[in-house]
């Protein structure tokens, strides 16, 4: 894949840049359009290699990258379908809209795949389960894999998973992120360093999760083996949040 066109210069397209750039693998001739041009011009300045774009230019890329929201694909995809290469490969990032409503929009063009990149790609350590649709052949979703394999790592998932990745797995940092920052500014407060905080916060979360999820015992024991629970009466609180605020999103994602 020569060259990669991006439809949408928002967070997404950010992340998927600068997570190349940080490894030292971005592509070489990117074109990146938005009707925002100031965002455009803004995504431009990561690398001289970026370029912005008309929404002509970007779609006839060799790899269209289509960062919109779900009711903005209606109006954009039919507009691009006439500008793409028999050969192309269109990656949607977005959720809701599948491999059977993309192809529609497309008047049939059926080289095809759906991805839910994460922020840590940023730093080369997303999560980012790719579905190709039935009509992308194999080397494409090959190049597609290698491609993504600098920003983290890249399952093959089946499409009616994707949905539940995008709650689980794009949107799941931001359900730590402001606890794990507040942890930050307690330990500093209480009289560690900042490089001693992240290190102690950085270590204590990956072993929790090699705890509850690599030790073989039941998850109820794993909890019960630190005896002094701080936060346990606010616990019901937490998981309510869960249930009340994202099960409503998923059955929004997938109606």
């Amino acid at each position: 894949m020569k060259t990669i066109g991006f439809i949408g210069a928002g967070r997404v397209a950010r992340i998927m840049l600068e997570g190349w750039k940080k490894a030292g693998a971005l592509p070489e001739a990117v074109v990146i359009h938005d009707t925002a041009a100031d965002r455009a011009a803004r995504l431009t300045e990561i690398s001289p290699g970026l370029k912005a774009g008309s929404l002509v230019e970007a779609a006839a890329a060799d790899l269209v990258i289509v960062g919109l929201h779900p009711p903005l694909l209606a109006e954009v995809l039919p507009a691009i379908k006439a500008h793409l290469k028999p050969q192309a490969v269109v990656l949607s990032l977005a959720p809701k809209v599948k491999f059977s409503g993309l192809a529609g929009l497309l008047g049939g063009f059926s080289r095809l795949a759906r991805q839910n990149p994460n922020a840590p790609s940023i730093v080369g350590e997303g999560y980012n389960p790719i579905a190709f649709a039935a009509g992308l052949p194999e080397a494409e979703r090959q190049a597609l894999l290698e491609l993504m394999a600098p920003l983290g790592q890249c399952p093959v998932v089946e499409e009616e998973t994707i949905e539940a990745y995008a709650l689980i797995s794009a949107m799941g940092p931001t359900y730590l992120w402001f606890q794990l920052h507040e942890l930050e500014r307690l330990a500093m407060e209480f009289g560690l360093t900042k490089a001693a905080a992240r290190a102690a916060i950085t270590a204590m979360v990956g072993g929790a999760v090699s705890t509850l999820f690599g030790s073989g015992l039941v998850a109820g024991d794993v909890m019960d083996l630190v005896p002094v629970k701080p936060l346990a009466a606010e616990e019901p609180v937490f998981l309510a949040a869960y249930r009340d605020r994202l099960i409503p999103l998923f059955q929004k994602l997938t109606a």
